[in-house]
């Protein structure tokens, strides 16, 4: 059915955005994002997107004039959250029915590989997850004092056509790290997009929800899983001491936690495409043998 009263602004136009985008697009939604040069701006229109230029200032109210829902998936940097700056000062006069701010499974920091969900306390956790949790209390703090209709989305580990380990495996980037007890959660970006439609229809502001697949794997795991299919042998495993990776991977491996994906589905009434990893890199495999 068409909605053709509905228009979405992205603040950032990333891999999330562009799995949503056709879906909004094929149910009669405009669709608007922000970009900041002509390259992107050019690649928004192609795509029938309306680009909304940032240029360091404010968005202002006649920008934002007929948008009745925004999906914010801007990381945060060292100055903060880059949209809350931008998009503050119009949303005080702005009635919109849906926020969604994209964030991350950081924000509950490191359980030790302990099964948690969106209302256990939060555990140790290093600079990235503390940013996340600064910036979601920021849109908080926000949507508290101009009543808005804030939604959280906490991701796992991202996945999905054209950036997943069956491509890190065709270009010899896979690497099979072994941290004894390491596991992390994942969610295919199909997966992302329904639920974010979900919460679009049945929207309950000022809720989190963890966005993660069934099954918390070892990231080993996944990599053997990926070769296999593909008839390649798996990558030699690397102790996890001896893998000098970078600050940013390191990061990842500080925290260890299963998540619970209970909430999304009881409330969103959601039932995963993917509900783990071998269904997911089964499926895209598939797809990449279809185009061969």
């Amino acid at each position: 059915m068409a909605e053709p009263d509905n228009h979405m602004l992205f603040f950032g136009f990333g891999f999330c955005a562009e799995a949503l985008a056709p879906q909004l697009a094929a149910r009669g939604w405009q669709l608007s994002a922000t970009c900041r040069d002509d390259e992107k701006a050019a690649r928004l229109t192609a795509m029938g997107i309306t680009p909304i230029r940032l240029d360091g200032t404010p968005l202002t109210p006649e920008q934002l004039e007929g948008i009745t829902h925004i999906l914010l998936s801007a990381a945060p940097t060292r100055e903060g959250d880059p949209a809350l700056p931008l998009l503050a000062p119009a949303l005080q006069t702005h009635g919109l029915s849906w926020i969604g701010y994209l964030s991350t499974t950081g924000v509950y920091g490191d359980h030790a590989g302990a099964w948690i969900d969106e209302d256990t306390p939060r555990g140790k956790m290093g600079a990235r997850g503390q940013a996340r949790v600064d910036a979601e209390a920021a849109w908080g703090a926000l949507a508290e004092a101009q009543d808005l209709p804030m939604h959280y989305f906490r991701l796992a580990g991202i996945y999905g056509p054209g950036r997943n380990q069956l491509v890190s495996m065709q270009n010899g980037k896979a690497r099979r790290i072994d941290k004894p007890g390491q596991v992390f959660s994942r969610i295919h970006v199909a997966d992302i997009a329904q639920i974010l439609l979900a919460s679009i229809a049945k929207p309950k502001a000022g809720r989190a929800y963890s966005v993660c697949d069934d099954v918390p794997a070892p990231p080993q795991d996944v990599v053997a899983f990926a070769a296999d299919l593909l008839g390649m042998p798996a990558p030699p495993l690397i102790a996890f001491e001896d893998a000098e990776l970078s600050p940013m991977a390191q990061s990842f491996y500080a925290d260890n936690k299963r998540i619970k994906n209970t909430r999304l589905k009881e409330e969103l009434g959601v039932e995963l495409l993917y509900p783990d990893y071998r269904a997911g890199l089964s499926a895209l495999h598939q797809a990449m043998q279809a185009k061969k």
